[in-house]
């Protein structure tokens, strides 16, 4: 219902903050630069979100063939 969708959201939000405050920590703590912390916060979920559509699809191929395999089998 609405107050699982509500707890999803209030959950995917919540991960976010906690995954941008973690790459600014991180690139923070080793370069000293609160502009190198930031901008990495921002453009690291951005290539994560790529990386991870092109895992799937390959996970998706994978999955695909061995369903073929097994069938044949």
């Amino acid at each position: 219902g609405m107050g699982r969708r509500k707890a999803i959201m209030t959950k995917t939000i919540t991960f976010a903050c906690l995954h941008f405050s973690v790459a600014f920590g991180v690139a923070y703590a080793l370069t000293g630069s609160a502009l190198i912390g930031g901008a990495m916060a921002l453009v690291e979920p951005v290539i994560n979100t790529v990386v991870f559509y092109f895992h799937e699809r390959a996970w998706r191929r994978w999955d695909a063939g061995r369903a073929g395999s097994l069938q044949a089998a």
